[in-house]
């Protein structure tokens, strides 16, 4: 659960609803990868995939940058697929590069991380996958972006 959340609301929920463009460390062209799995069901959500990985050339039809500090727009989710001890850089480059989240896959957590980019403003999820987070949700999200669901 992300700091400065309202008990009543559902701050994933917000997350999901609020930020649209998500950079994802880690994001491998390996379609048997979940990086590979989880990107292509959000970009398929409808979010702005930008993939870092100094591995990759393009990713899901998107460029590929080598580090959060070379992508030439506004990033707003970071989405980590990391091990947890590599976590503590990206968190200083989501700051630098003004993110507003910090999201953590499935498996990862980093305690002094997770505290830093708190203490820098930014929303904070641990061990927990944007993809089955989104699942949960589709149906609020769809009602609240006017789409009619059954």
């Amino acid at each position: 659960m992300p700091d400065r959340a309202s008990a009543a609301a559902d701050p994933i929920l917000e997350i999901l609803k609020d930020y649209k463009t998500i950079a994802v460390v880690g994001l491998s062209s390996n379609p048997a990868r979940a990086s590979y799995e989880v990107t292509d069901y959000m970009q398929s959500a409808g979010y702005r995939i930008i993939p870092v990985n100094p591995n990759e050339r393009e990713v899901l039809g998107a460029k590929s940058y080598a580090r959060l500090e070379d992508v030439p727009e506004k990033i707003e989710i970071v989405n980590v697929f990391r091990r947890a001890e590599d976590v503590p850089p990206v968190v200083e480059s989501a700051i630098r590069v003004g993110a507003k989240v910090v999201w953590m896959q499935l498996g990862i957590e980093n305690r002094a991380a997770a505290e830093r980019a708190r203490a820098a403003g930014l929303l904070v999820v641990e061990d927990a996958c944007i993809l089955l987070e989104h699942r949960r949700r589709v149906k609020q999200l769809a009602c609240s972006e006017g789409v009619d669901v059954e």
